[in-house]
């Protein structure tokens, strides 16, 4: 079993930054993916980013990409999303979550996640 948590959300201006945080506990290994999706209001859970939770695979959605990067903490349970030049479209709910499998698009394949975190970019 797998808890998560994500925290590092908050109000930041257009083109800041934010570093999101998703700390995993128990048993978690470097092969399971990670994802992170995101959630405005009225509108559907998207895909954000997704990579092998020990490091590679990267695949990022062509709204985030050269903006956002997944990094891996120094710890092996925690991986962090590194939010560059923030858009107000970028405001959501922020969501990680980790699959048995191999870095995925869909969130239907995803067995755990976390509670969320705000993002909220202001004009």
């Amino acid at each position: 079993q797998v808890q998560l948590v994500d925290s590092g959300g908050g109000l930041v201006q257009a083109g800041g930054s934010l570093r999101l945080s998703c700390a995993a506990s128990g048993q978690i290994f470097g092969f399971y993916a990670v994802g992170w999706f995101r959630q405005a209001a009225g509108r559907e859970r998207e895909f954000v980013a997704t990579s092998v939770w020990g490091g590679g695979g990267a695949d990022y959605a062509d709204s985030v990409k050269g903006r956002f990067t997944i990094v891996r903490d120094g710890s092996k349970n925690t991986v962090h999303l590194q939010m560059n030049a923030l858009k107000p479209e970028d405001t959501a709910v922020y969501y990680c979550a980790v699959r048995v499998g191999t870095p995925h698009r869909s969130s239907s394949g995803y067995d755990y996640w976390g509670q969320g975190t705000q993002v909220t970019v202001s004009s």
